[in-house]
């Protein structure tokens, strides 16, 4: 196992590396920590709860976003396999990847296209009903596209939402917020794309821009709401109602792969890929996957080379204490999504004893597996969300996966195991745009 003065020097040299984590634990165990140490996080019930909110605003959904009346409301991405890319990295590894490999396509997430629709909406819709209900003007067991109505509407603008962006989740918030009728304010990075910020603006949502970094725009984001007692600032970095709704696409997946006969235990483990900037989104997706399926599971964080925040505040300990600006890291890349100096010291505390480890790629690579991706089986992708498809060959073709691989006896499984790299947005990218990704990739095919 690398020392940390080697993993930092790796770091600050924007070289590609992975971390194992040296803290986890058996599931169980970590789940009696987590509940003496971190007592408001969801069990099982709760994510449940939060499945049904989800599920009773469906009728409100569907005439709100049409394009999600062929789900019938349910907000959730399809579980793809990607055997054509399974195919088409073999050149670039010098081998097979073992196992059956797919892609959770949040990408294809209706409402906002990115794996934000999940925490973002349902903190939102959270917000809304209980608001609904403590004025009296809903009755929990009625149709839920009464929401549409004008009544609720006049409530709604009362109210402003407040959150700190560097892209998906301020496109999420604006999204659902602006529909629903409420105020959204939207302080985004100097990270944040272009097209999402006209995005943001045509819905009707005020977005103020700064020359800094995703910690700037939540601070003062959160500054902003402080100043207004009818303002509702949604706390990317320590919000317990977005860690739930993330946490719901556990047991979504479960049902997935039981529709799809895909069988997970001791001898098909299965391994998860998900990129993560802050924190908040994978951190939810990572609790609630171990909850379903314990320690047959084994989850990976993906993260930029110039911007590791979660591998820095992880493998020192000092989760939110640390900044990537610290060990002069430059926080300089295309994935907007994953562009964070400083992780979520909430969501690092809590994944320090489930998670197996932490591993970065350079946006040159993110590009080539757009690229990839593309050709091999026509999905178009954002760059931060390729970071997830890097993990299956992290595992058996770096030295410090294949180690944890044989560490823990896995080696002989691996022809029986599951990757699930996690696409986190991609969908609504301008098509100029992506066509620009796919040749920048292209190029890239040629050099790496």
């Amino acid at each position: 196992m690398k020392s940390i003065e080697h993993l930092i020097d790796e770091m600050k040299h924007y070289s590609e590396t992975l971390w194992v984590n040296p803290n986890k634990i058996s599931s169980e165990k970590a789940m009696e920590l987590l509940q003496k140490t971190h007592p408001e996080l969801p069990d099982l019930e709760d994510v449940m709860d939060a499945d049904q909110r989800l599920r009773r605003f469906a009728p409100f959904f569907v005439s709100a976003f049409p394009e999600s009346s062929e789900s019938n409301g349910i907000i959730e991405s399809p579980l793809i396999s990607i055997p054509e890319f399974q195919k088409s990295v073999i050149p670039f590894v010098g081998g097979r990847i073992l196992g059956q490999w797919f892609l959770k396509a949040d990408n294809l997430l209706p409402i906002s296209g990115s794996i934000k629709a999940r925490g973002g909406v349902y903190e939102i819709i959270k917000f809304a009903e209980t608001l609904a209900l403590n004025e009296g003007i809903l009755n929990i067991e009625e149709d839920y596209s009464c929401f549409a109505e004008e009544k609720f509407k006049s409530l709604f603008r009362k109210y402003t939402i407040v959150v700190g962006s560097t892209g998906n989740l301020g496109l999420s918030i604006g999204t659902i917020g602006s529909a629903l009728g409420f105020n959204v304010l939207v302080h985004m990075s100097h990270d944040a794309k272009a097209w999402k910020i006209d995005l943001l603006r045509s819905k009707g949502v005020t977005v103020v821009l700064h020359d800094s970094d995703y910690s700037v725009a939540v601070a003062e984001g959160r500054k902003s709401a402080l100043s207004d007692p009818y303002s509702y600032f949604v706390d990317d970095e320590n919000s317990y109602e977005l860690f739930v709704g993330y946490a719901v696409a556990a047991l979504r997946l479960k049902q997935q792969m039981i529709d799809q006969k895909i069988i997970v235990n001791a001898d098909h483990p299965l391994f998860v890929y998900l990129p993560c900037g802050v924190g908040g989104a994978p951190g939810g997706i990572a609790y609630a996957i171990k909850l379903v399926f314990g320690d047959d599971a084994y989850v990976f964080l993906a993260e930029p080379t110039h911007a590791p925040c979660m591998m820095l505040g992880m493998a020192t300990g000092k989760h939110d204490r640390i900044s990537v600006g610290d060990i002069d890291i430059d926080l300089k890349t295309d994935a907007d999504g994953l562009a964070v100096g400083r992780a979520s010291g909430f969501v690092g505390q809590v994944l320090t004893p489930l998670i197996d480890g932490i591993y970065t790629i350079s946006d040159d690579k993110l590009y080539f597996m757009l690229y990839i991706m593309h050709e091999a089986e026509s999905m178009n992708l954002e760059p931060s969300a390729l970071a997830g498809l890097i993990g299956p060959i992290k595992m058996l073709y770096d030295s410090e996966g294949f180690g944890h691989l044989a560490e823990n006896g896995l080696l002989e499984k691996m022809e029986k195991s599951i990757h699930i790299s996690w696409a986190t947005g991609g969908s609504l990218v301008p098509e100029s745009i992506m066509e620009s990704y796919i040749k920048k990739g292209q190029v890239l095919s040629g050099t790496l």
